[in-house]
């Protein structure tokens, strides 16, 4: 795709959202605590806002305030607000300020557990939104996060919405090549999964699902616990169904 010279600030508005699930065994409720312990330091949100200031690192986006809460008995949020490192720097002194309202970027993490089914097939889901305009771009951040995450499922949305102006004044509603979400990840990565791609490229709108299909069976149990096939074939049932229904 040609590099097009914009006119004045590129406000299309460019969404990044994750959702990213954990599955585990509890075959006692000295098991769910202790895996409720691990999720509340794991994933604390003093933990997310750590990932979540990486991410604004690696696509060179300045973090303009911080916001995280813990919550009882379990889960966490963190919330930054972004702005446009590189249009920063460019802009007269004056002007930087207006930044903070032009560059309506900002990074949302929220955490949920899953307790309540009955056989003990626990689940934990956190949800990440990347919400840029100007020349962030988001789908950097995309091997860094699956880094942090050792995740079972993952469900990928990327959209591009509003439109911004070339230099001659024309409109332009897309300003880079998405060839596919999976474009953008690590084939290492994507090797471990199971993936279901749809794309709407005229609608500016990619989805990716992925499924984890390498597995080391004792992850899913506590420490020291034995391997229960039985158990451990009802999770990755319960597993793919979550996949195929999202």
């Amino acid at each position: 795709m040609t590099r097009l010279k914009l006119s004045g600030f590129n406000n299309l508005r460019k969404l990044l959202s994750f959702s990213f699930y954990d599955f585990v065994v509890a075959a006692s409720e000295a098991e769910k605590k202790s895996y409720a312990a691990y999720l509340n330091e794991r994933f604390s949100a003093r933990r997310v806002r750590g990932l979540l200031e990486r991410i604004a690192n690696i696509i060179a986006a300045e973090v303009l305030s911080t916001s995280e809460q813990d919550y009882e008995p379990y889960g966490a949020s963190a919330l930054l607000l972004l702005s446009d490192e590189a249009a920063s720097e460019v802009r007269p002194g004056w002007l930087r300020s207006a930044g903070v309202h032009l560059d309506k970027s900002h990074i949302a993490a929220h955490t949920y557990p899953d307790f309540a089914h009955p056989d003990g097939l626990l689940g934990f889901r956190v949800d990440i939104e990347l919400s840029t305009c100007g020349e962030i771009s988001p789908l950097r951040s995309l091997n860094e996060i699956f880094h942090f995450f050792d995740t079972d499922v993952v469900v990928i949305d990327y959209l591009v919405r509003g439109y911004t102006r070339a230099e001659g004044g024309e409109r332009v509603f897309m300003d880079h090549e998405v060839p596919s979400i999976a474009h953008f990840i690590e084939p290492q990565i994507l090797s471990q999964f199971e993936l279901v791609e749809r794309t709407l490229p005229a609608a500016h709108t990619w989805q990716l699902k992925l499924l984890r299909t390498v597995v080391d069976p004792p992850e899913y149990f506590c420490e020291g616990c034995p391997v229960d096939e039985e158990r451990l074939n009802a999770l990755l049932a319960e597993m793919r169904a979550i996949f195929e229904e999202l």
